[in-house]
């Protein structure tokens, strides 16, 4: 038993020396995400993090098209995106003026992301749109309830929908392979959603905004599992009337947590006292460090991306039948996230338990 017990811990040790080492970069991995000469579509890139998503993918050598409502915040994005850019030459821009959370007009946005690309979809899509109104539940009006499953769900899911169907259905077929068992291969198409950590842990006052989160993770999910069959396909000998696109396409989400940012401020403007003790702690992240984190996230080909510590743990201690990003560290993580939670969740439950005993009850606000 004894030396059962000291091999156990010497290939302990090995593990957790690997392990750190990969996780300070010592072992290189292929870029799982690249990005240069290809173009991406971003909503939501006109400020905060998504801006900084653009100005790296730019950095990057990305053909880049930015969508937001906002035209005067889009010129000036565009300007910082194009003086980011890699290669000044070759790389082209575009901003489109669209309100996302319709459906006709993510049709039209599409339609003309992919005019100016030479008439090709754009390779990788990210839907970044979104805003949060915490507050709480009785105190939230049906309509801003409406609205934030608008913007944090259907705007993901409107381009969602109309982009797979572009990439695996278009309107012109896919050709077919040379011959039988000949496989034409591009690059994958990228489709990425951005959720919220909230999606793992929700919390007093974001009940308005969590849910919808939560829904997209669900969707991410499905989706996932969906494209599968659609990947499958590709390497099938059974030849359909539906020639097969030429590509794989992946499914990625990234889960932000608190950002410092003009979203932050507008947020804090109607949070409740409680959402505020009960996140005091959290890590608060720069727009660049979170963009910066989600972007090597998706490079590492991660598909579920945190950009920090906080959003890892949350996710481990959430997985359920969720796919992993590693299995070994992902396993481990979830029995951490466990104990861990032996003590997190008791002391979330006792400060919004406390400032109610505290407090007293509260005065119902008027719904808004």
């Amino acid at each position: 038993m004894a030396l059962g017990i000291f091999w156990a811990s010497v290939c302990l040790l090995v593990f957790l020396a690997i392990l750190s080492l990969d996780i300070m970069g010592f072992f290189k991995r292929e870029n799982k995400f690249p990005v240069e000469g290809r173009t991406v579509l971003l909503t939501g890139g006109s400020q905060g993090m998504g801006l900084k998503i653009a100005i790296l993918l730019s950095q990057r050598g990305a053909n880049i098209i930015i969508v937001a409502r906002d035209l005067k915040k889009l010129e000036s994005a565009l300007s910082q995106v194009q003086a980011a850019a890699k290669n000044p030459s070759t790389q082209r821009f575009h901003i489109i003026s669209a309100d996302v959370t319709s459906e006709s007009e993510n049709t039209r946005l599409l339609v003309e992301a992919t005019s100016w690309n030479n008439g090709q979809v754009p390779e990788i899509v990210w839907t970044n749109a979104g805003s949060a109104r915490p507050q709480l539940f009785l105190e939230t009006s049906f309509d801003t309830m409406n609205k934030q499953f608008d913007i944090n769900y259907w705007s993901h899911t409107y381009l969602a929908h109309k982009t797979l169907k572009a990439w695996l259905y278009p309107e012109t077929p896919h050709p077919a392979a040379d011959g039988p068992g000949k496989l034409k291969s591009e690059l994958p198409r990228h489709f990425i959603m951005t959720s919220s950590s909230v999606a793992f842990v929700n919390i007093a006052g974001y009940s308005p905004y969590g849910p919808s989160k939560t829904a997209l993770r669900a969707l991410a999910d499905s989706l996932r599992y969906e494209l599968l069959l659609y990947n499958g396909a590709r390497r099938s000998t059974n030849k359909t009337l539906q020639p097969p696109a030429p590509f794989d396409v992946n499914i990625q989400v990234v889960y932000p947590g608190t950002i410092q940012s003009p979203g932050l401020e507008l947020e804090n403007t109607t949070k409740h006292p409680v959402t505020h003790i009960l996140e005091a702690s959290d890590p608060v992240q720069s727009e660049m460090e979170a963009a910066m984190a989600a972007v090597k996230g998706l490079e590492r080909g991660e598909y579920m991306v945190p950009t920090n510590w906080l959003g890892l743990l949350l996710r481990m201690g959430s997985l359920g039948g969720s796919p992993r990003n590693n299995i070994i560290i992902d396993t481990l993580g979830q029995w951490l996230a466990s104990i861990v939670w032996l003590f997190v969740g008791p002391d979330m439950d006792g400060k919004a338990w406390g400032w109610g005993k505290k407090e007293g009850m509260p005065v119902l606000k008027e719904a808004q």
